[in-house]
């Protein structure tokens, strides 16, 4: 038996067609995660029956669209194989529509709850702008099919064609002629959905999540920046705050260095990492600080503040005026820099630019132990220095 798990009905004909028109034609469940519900499509039925069962279960975009979670999809999955050994496709946990990697993570999680030693769980590469995927197994529809899909989405999906919001908008790009599906294992599943995450637990939900300590790329950089600082924080010369440091990648180096280091890591599962990574290096300690409690403390100038790679989220640059140092280093990959900072830059009175240089240059680079891969858009550092005390 074959079971698809969706977040919503539009998907299983989006991204799973050639599952539910596959030659066999046998039966078929579709768990629909935002309605908690399964739709069972009857064997012998065609193709055209089977998008007519669906049709009606496409809904307007609604806030409360999200996955149901490993427990419920659990019990779904349970009752849907009947005590078969189905197989089991759902979205990627890398999908870049976040409640589609959501629902496909927690629907991995939930087959092994389920106890199904023998299903096999399939995900549907979907939307994935960023990552280029080694995929097990590709599936290019004829013209029929293509023909049956874009019916699909200019019919019972026409209102999604001008959908504002970027999570449920039907695009060219989201109604893929050939359908590409991979496996995972389970740490695998895990690297994929934390690197796509932000700064929010999601993204520390596996250890190393951006794989500082196995990528060239990353070691590379990391080299390089803590050569960068070191050279112009010469070690005894006062301590630097590191911001945003992450599990201390770079704060090992630099202590290695001879610089004394504030660590400083506001995501509540990052911090102990950081200070457990730490424990009994001299001359560094490690606390929750963020970048708006930096810019309010009243303390004694540290020799610098370190913004690596870290300046990607919205945060207020204003702040980095109330900082108690004379030296900045901020290092972001170079469209950034001149998109946010340096427009930032060019209005600031506390704040100019001494020098400009490149840590890292662009690389495309396998992840997730080889299973997708993607471009490293490289690393500018830029020293500000304070123009009046």
């Amino acid at each position: 038996m074959d079971i698809v798990v969706v977040l919503r009905a539009e998907d299983a004909v989006l991204d799973f067609l050639s599952v539910l028109t596959d030659e066999r034609g046998g039966e078929i469940r579709v768990i629909l995660g935002d309605r908690a519900g399964t739709l069972t499509l009857a064997p012998g039925t065609d193709a055209a029956e089977r998008l007519a069962l669906l049709a009606p279960r496409v809904g307007p975009v609604t806030p409360d669209i999200v996955s149901p979670g490993p427990a419920a999809i659990a019990a779904l999955l349970r009752d849907a194989a009947a005590g078969g050994t189905p197989r089991i496709w759902t979205h990627s946990p890398a999908d870049n529509r976040r409640g589609r990697g959501r629902l496909g993570r927690d629907t991995a999680i939930a087959a092994t709850v389920l106890g199904s030693a023998g299903a096999e769980v399939h995900h549907a590469v979907g939307h994935s702008p960023y990552l280029q995927f080694l995929s097990d197994l590709d599936r290019p529809l004829d013209r029929e099919r293509v023909a049956a899909k874009l019916g699909f989405v200019n019919g019972p999906c026409a209102h999604l064609l001008t959908e504002p919001d970027p999570e449920f908008v039907v695009e060219t790009a989201r109604i893929p002629a050939t359908e590409r599906f991979f496996d995972a294992d389970p740490d695998q599943r895990e690297r994929l959905y934390a690197l796509l995450a932000s700064l929010d637990e999601e993204a520390a939900s596996v250890v190393d999540p951006w794989e500082f300590g196995s990528s060239p790329y990353e070691a590379q950089r990391l080299d390089a920046t803590a050569r960068w600082i070191r050279e112009r924080c010469p070690a005894g010369g006062g301590g630097v705050v590191e911001v945003g440091a992450c599990e201390g990648a770079l704060t090992g180096r630099l202590a290695a260095a001879g610089l004394a280091v504030r660590a400083t890591e506001p995501n509540p599962v990052f911090l102990p990492r950081l200070t457990a990574a730490l424990a009994g290096t001299g001359g560094v300690t490690a606390d929750g600080a963020d970048l708006a409690a930096l810019a309010k403390e009243d303390t004694a100038p540290a020799a610098a503040h370190l913004l690596i790679e870290m300046l990607y989220y919205g945060q207020d640059l204003a702040l980095l005026d109330d900082l108690p140092t004379s030296l900045l280093f901020v290092a972001l990959e170079p469209e950034a820099l001149r998109t946010r900072v340096r427009p930032w830059l060019e209005r600031s009175a506390v704040w100019r630019a001494d020098e400009e240089v490149v840590l890292a240059p662009p690389r495309v680079e396998a992840v997730c132990a080889g299973r997708a891969y993607l471009s490293k858009r490289g690393s500018t550092g830029l020293l500000l220095r304070r123009i009046s005390p």
